[in-house]
């Protein structure tokens, strides 16, 4: 995968805490998060399970719809990433 703006959650197991971000190289942030690079939320909750995420033409775009998302009540997000993954499957290998 080359590098292309994206919006991506994470979850450390089903139905678990989500985290929310925004990257122009999804590869490489999922990786840092998945080595602990990433200090906070993420580190703290060993949140590092790539269950969804979504392509976008440029940067600003999405981070707008990281904000969208980010005020979404729970129910609305869980049924995002069940629409998209409904098995709570781990997508970082299909991204490599």
């Amino acid at each position: 995968m080359t590098r292309q703006p994206a919006v991506y959650v994470l979850t450390n197991k089903r139905n678990g805490a989500l985290y929310t971000g925004v990257t122009s190289d999804l590869v490489r942030r999922i990786w840092e998060h998945r080595h602990h690079l990433v200090e906070g939320f993420t580190s703290q909750y060993n949140v590092h399970k790539l269950i969804y995420f979504e392509l976008h033409d440029d940067i600003t775009q999405a981070i707008i719809r990281e904000k969208q998302i980010k005020k979404w009540r729970r129910a609305w997000k869980l049924r995002m990433i069940e629409a998209m993954n409904p098995d709570w499957k781990d997508l970082y290998d299909s991204i490599l």
